[in-house]
């Protein structure tokens, strides 16, 4: 197996800084507000500290055993890191929207899971809303995970994907039916 291509590095920056800000803004919000204490921001926006012991949204939050709901979300955000690294790594280098995208899911990957191993429960922060509507609370990580998400969506719908004029993904891979 070849070495991580030079060029592929650079987006490794990418998720670096998203892990750095998500990192910081946990530890700044951990050790400026109080839990559960919104602070505004702007109409429709507060900083709220709260810990996030479920996965996206909340799921599972409310699952018996705690250590168990924690090795299982564990177990299970290792592997999603797992599949993203190897798409990563086999996505051509000229595929930049791609691995922009999968660069930004890393970042967020790897920061929600580090708080996770470290403390059994992610710290979100964000409070979005609308009236008396609040989005779920969240964090950096989970802003880079959304929008690299989005980017992902747009690269496969985007134009070049059914002309077969985009790069295989794998070595050898024609994109013939």
């Amino acid at each position: 197996m070849s070495s991580l291509p030079t060029v592929k590095l650079r987006y490794l920056l990418i998720s670096l800084a998203v892990l750095a800000a998500d990192q910081w803004t946990k530890w700044w919000v951990e050790r400026a507000l109080p839990l559960h204490d919104p602070f505004p921001v702007v109409p429709g926006l507060n900083l709220t500290h709260v810990r996030n012991t479920g996965v996206a949204f909340g799921l599972f939050a409310g699952a018996e055993g705690e250590m168990t709901r924690t090795l299982l979300l564990t177990a299970l955000g290792i592997v999603a890191l797992t599949i993203v690294l190897v798409y990563f790594w086999r996505t051509p280098a000229e595929d930049r929207t791609l691995l922009v995208s999968l660069a930004l899911i890393l970042g967020g990957a790897v920061g929600n899971l580090m708080d996770r191993i470290a403390a059994g429960a992610v710290t979100d922060f964000i409070d979005a809303y609308v009236g008396t509507y609040h989005w779920h609370t969240f964090n950096v990580a989970d802003t880079a995970i959304t929008i690299g998400i989005g980017l992902m969506l747009l690269d496969v719908l985007g134009p070049g994907h059914e002309s077969g004029d985009r790069a295989p993904l794998v070595e050898g891979e024609t994109g013939e039916a």
